[in-house]
């Protein structure tokens, strides 16, 4: 399986099409930024400014470099099943980046506690035992910090929206509770969540027209809006971005 993750996620990065390659780096340098200040945010409530941090699928290195911009003075290593993805991520001249580096997609290579934080974005949906690899996370680091979108609703469980999911390799639909339960057999409690059901430009960002863009706006408005009034209600029937900060 991990073979097979890998194979996938090495064509992710290696698009022939130029101009697609382009746009879904500006689409994944989007969502980076957007995740990026939710841990600023839950790190800030924590009380915590990372000296060492790792992400564990840390892609082209998007995020990372967000993140380097938020904690000038950590230091950064990020580990990928993806050889294309570390190249980009290399690349990039990301400031206090250590090891960049491929790995199995489960046995992080660092000793135990090396890490203040560990960082596990938009991953824990995409690897067969989300579970093992939060454990493993927590082995790493003193405090994980978890984002993943929360896919277990009606609006995600519509054919196509199962068939995009696919498309992208979510292997799992999620709900809270799922992540609160990996998080207790990881040994860890939780310290902060937060909620987004993300800025417009996120929703709007493949709309290739007026009409499109208008579509794009009018879901955002009722997304939002359904979430002010209750965002665990909300959660039922759209999809939102759940982030959270967990220590031992």
């Amino acid at each position: 399986m991990t073979d097979d993750l890998a194979t996938f996620y090495t064509a992710g990065y290696s698009l022939a099409d130029r101009e697609e390659g382009m746009r879904m780096g500006r689409w994944r340098a989007l969502g980076a930024r957007t995740k990026a200040a939710h841990a600023r945010t839950l790190s800030t409530r924590a009380g915590l400014r990372p000296e060492r941090v790792v992400e564990i699928g840390c892609g082209d290195g998007s995020l990372l470099q967000e993140l380097a911009l938020a904690w000038p003075d950590a230091t950064f290593d990020g580990f990928e099943i993806s050889p294309p993805a570390i190249e980009i991520a290399r690349s990039r001249g990301i400031p206090g980046a250590g090891r960049l580096e491929t790995y199995d997609g489960s046995r992080v290579p660092a000793e135990d506690k090396a890490y203040d934080l560990a960082v596990l974005s938009h991953v824990l949906e995409h690897v067969p035992h989300p579970a093992s690899l939060l454990r493993e996370a927590a082995r790493v680091a003193t405090r994980v910090l978890v984002e993943v979108p929360l896919e277990d609703n009606r609006s995600a469980a519509r054919p196509a929206k199962r068939a995009e999911a696919a498309r992208i390799g979510h292997l799992h639909a999620l709900n809270r509770d799922d992540v609160r339960g990996w998080i207790d057999g990881a040994g860890l409690k939780v310290t902060g969540e937060l909620s987004d059901p993300l800025p417009f430009a996120h929703h709007a960002f493949f709309a290739q027209d007026a009409v499109a863009r208008a579509k794009a706006a009018v879901k955002w408005g009722v997304r939002t809006a359904a979430w002010k009034i209750s965002p665990q209600g909300g959660e039922r029937f759209f999809t939102v971005h759940y982030a959270v900060m967990a220590e031992h």
